[in-house]
């Protein structure tokens, strides 16, 4: 297997967010390689860049998520710092899918499988997947989807 670019473009940022003495940024992104190591550690493989992607979209949702606990609990200390991460990873994404695209695609999976009802929600996700993996919110999607899909 080939190692992720993603991956070794991380590694790069890194020992320059290093050099430059970013703390934040820093911190940010060694969280990102201990994501990346945990996974090759469990899995015992070696990252693609389709593996990297699963992992930033898993770290986004995850910082998003907190950051309406955080709001909840009015710490806007730690909202910040979500949010610094979050901006963080998301440049190591590709560019984000307008919603018209991502309609586009939902349209077209929908088409290709058949759908009929909300029963065939896994062959549209299976199709879209691969397609919109660290480019949209996966959950948003899948909101999308029901309500274009009859009960």
């Amino acid at each position: 297997m080939v190692e992720s670019a993603i991956k070794e473009k991380v590694t790069a940022d890194m020992k320059e967010a290093m050099r430059a003495h970013d703390k934040e940024r820093l911190a940010a992104i060694r969280l990102i390689l201990a994501a990346f190591k945990q996974r090759e550690v469990d899995e015992r493989i070696t990252l693609t860049d389709e593996h990297v992607l699963s992992i930033l979209d898993k770290m986004l949702k995850q910082r998003r998520e907190s950051i309406v606990q955080y709001q909840a609990g009015n710490r806007l200390d730690l909202v910040q710092k979500e949010e610094q991460e979050i901006q963080v990873i998301q440049h190591y994404l590709p560019t984000q899918l307008s919603s018209a695209e991502v309609d586009t695609l939902i349209d077209a999976a929908i088409k290709e499988c058949n759908a009929a009802s909300m029963r065939d929600m896994g062959k549209v996700m299976g199709i879209l997947k691969p397609k919109l993996q660290g480019r949209t919110d996966i959950a948003a999607v899948s909101a999308k989807i029901k309500e274009r899909l009859p009960t």
